[in-house]
C-alpha cells in the first residue's frame, strides 16, 4: 500500500491539527477548518491558532456554517502549483482561485496535489496523440487542469453549474483553454457512455460521500460505487490506460478500492495524507491507480 503526500506545494501548508480542527496556510491567508479526522490533541495552544489565523469557520449544521474573521482578508485570492512530473522536465503550473464557501471549503482539497503529478504524468507517458480524459466529480478542477497542461482532450463532469463555472475560471487563469465541460449527474453520463461505446485512455473519479445530480438524483458512495466502477470499467480504452479513483470517507479501506477496481495488473493502492509541520501525518483517503500499456 502506498502513502502518499504532496510535495513542493510551496502555497499550502498544513501548520497544525488536532482537536477535530485544522490550521492551514493557502497562500498569504491562514484558515482553521473543521477536520473528522483529527482525533487528537493539537500541537500549538489555542491561543496561538488564533493568534496565527486570519479566519475561523463556525460550522452551524453538519453541512454549512458561516466564516469568522480573526484579521482583515481577501474573501477571494489566488494560488498556484506547480506540477511535479516523472520526465527530466518540470511541468507547468496551474492555478485556482480560491474563496470562503459556507461549505467550509475554500476552492481546492489540497492533499490532492500528489494525484495531479500522476495524472500529469500519466497523460505525457500515453502513446496516443492528445489522450481522451474523463474527470468525473470534477469539483473545481485541479485534475482537470493537469490533464489538460499535459495534453490530453479533457472532459469535466460536476452536477453543480457554479463549480464548473469556478473550475473554467481556474482553466482561464492557469492560461490553459478548450477543456470540455459537462454540468450532469455522473452516473447518468457514465452510462449513456457505455451504450454509445465511447472510450477514454485516463478517467478520474473523485466521488463524494453524499450527493446530489442535477436531476436530484441521489448518490451515496456504499450504495453505488459498486455499480459505478463496473460501467466506469467498461469505458477505458483497451490498448492503454490509466484511471484514478480517489475517496474520502471515514472507515473506507485501500482494500475495498482494490476490489472496486477487479484486482487488475497494475494497480496500486494507498492512502492520501498531510504533513503537519508540526509533525502530525492527517490522513485524507484512500485511492486506487492503474495504468496499462499493451
Amino acid at each position: 500500500m502506498l502513502l502518499l503526500t504532496p510535495t513542493g506545494f510551496k502555497d499550502y501548508e498544513l501548520i497544525d491539527c488536532g482537536n477535530f480542527e485544522k490550521l492551514e496556510r493557502f497562500g498569504n491567508f491562514i484558515t482553521i477548518r473543521p477536520e473528522p479526522q483529527a482525533l487528537w490533541d493539537t500541537r500549538l495552544s489555542k491561543r496561538e491558532w488564533e493568534q496565527r489565523a486570519h479566519v475561523r469557520f463556525v460550522p452551524n449544521s453538519s453541512s454549512s456554517g458561516t466564516w469568522k474573521k480573526l484579521r482583515d482578508m481577501h474573501d477571494r485570492w489566488k494560488i498556484g502549483y506547480q506540477l511535479a512530473n516523472s520526465h527530466p522536465l518540470a511541468g507547468p503550473k496551474i492555478n485556482f482561485r480560491l474563496g470562503l464557501t459556507s461549505f467550509k471549503h475554500v476552492g481546492i482539497f489540497p492533499e490532492q496535489a500528489a494525484n495531479w503529478d500522476y495524472i500529469y504524468s500519466s497523460v505525457r507517458s500515453l502513446k496516443t496523440e492528445s489522450p481522451r480524459v474523463l474527470n468525473l466529480f470534477a469539483y473545481t478542477g485541479g485534475a482537470s487542469l493537469a490533464a489538460k497542461a499535459a495534453g490530453a482532450d479533457t472532459t469535466h463532469l460536476d452536477s453543480i453549474k457554479q463549480v464548473v463555472t469556478w473550475a473554467r475560471e481556474n482553466m482561464e487563469i492557469s492560461d490553459l483553454s478548450d477543456i470540455r465541460w459537462v454540468v450532469e449527474d455522473a452516473f447518468t453520463f457514465v452510462k449513456r457512455e457505455v451504450k454509445r461505446g465511447k472510450k477514454y485512455h485516463g478517467i478520474i473519479l473523485d466521488p463524494p460521500a453524499y450527493g446530489h445530480g442535477t436531476e436530484g438524483q441521489k448518490w451515496k458512495l456504499e450504495d453505488m460505487i459498486n455499480d459505478m466502477m463496473k460501467h466506469v470499467l467498461q469505458l477505458l480504452d483497451e490498448k492503454e490506460h490509466f484511471l484514478l479513483l480517489n475517496t474520502y470517507s471515514l472507515g473506507f479501506s485501500s482494500l475495498i478500492i482494490d476490489n472496486l477496481l477487479d484486482h487488475r495488473k497494475n494497480t496500486e493502492t494507498g492512502e492520501l495524507y498531510l504533513n503537519s509541520t508540526q509533525g502530525d501525518k492527517l490522513p485524507l483517503g484512500v485511492f486506487g491507480r492503474i495504468f496499462h500499456q499493451s
